[in-house]
């Protein structure tokens, strides 16, 4: 199963001179990695290079930013793989020290900066989440509420109209069961919206 980082975690590797400045975070989507990444140029203007490299989603990405194509962010995407994480993004800013370091010597330098990052690196299990939407009289809020908590469920929207209308995310291994006892518990009046149009979320 596929893992996240509790918390950013960093290396700094001086090679010939040249600074390597590495870190792997959490992020989202691809939208948040790009953001992040024109943050790290922003706050190092002086650098040479911001290479990255994204899983996210089973979604991969990987950028060179001007090094030798296959040197840089290739081989540090290989070691997010290697690592099985998901929902992360590798960066590592290149300070150029005047020497340098070749196709092979630039490969090494990448993956070492991402590499000793994740040595200090706490996992977690990445929980795959569903996405539910029911309407359901007034009288049933309270207790799809109280089932939604126990089930560990997080309430994302609630509509009051006729109906009351909730959408709400919980883990995917949980949704069946989370299901069947509101549908017996509700008698029958609890509405499900189908759910196959609505993206599972990571």
């Amino acid at each position: 199963m596929p893992s996240s980082l509790v918390g950013p975690v960093h290396a700094e590797l001086v090679i010939k001179k040249s600074r390597f400045i590495g870190c792997v975070e959490n992020v989202p989507d691809r939208a948040a990695a790009l953001a992040r990444v024109e943050q790290l140029r922003a706050a190092h203007p002086g650098a040479a290079h911001v290479c990255w490299a994204l899983m996210a989603g089973g979604q991969s990405a990987a950028n060179d930013d001007g090094e030798p194509g296959g040197t840089a962010g290739r081989p540090m995407l290989e070691v997010l793989r290697h690592q099985d994480l998901d929902g992360v993004l590798a960066t590592v800013v290149r300070y150029f020290g005047g020497v340098k370091l070749g196709a092979g010597g630039l490969v090494r330098a990448y993956t070492d900066a991402i590499a000793q990052a994740l040595l200090q690196a706490q996992k977690v299990p990445r929980v795959r989440l569903r996405i539910l939407r029911c309407t359901l009289p007034y009288a049933q809020e309270g207790l799809l509420r109280r089932e939604a908590a126990a089930a560990g469920a997080e309430l994302l929207h609630t509509q009051h109209g006729a109906l009351v209308d909730i959408t709400l995310q919980l883990p995917e291994s949980a949704a069946a069961d989370f299901i069947q006892r509101l549908n017996e518990a509700g008698q029958g009046r609890i509405g499900w919206l189908s759910d196959h149009d609505l993206p599972a979320l990571d």
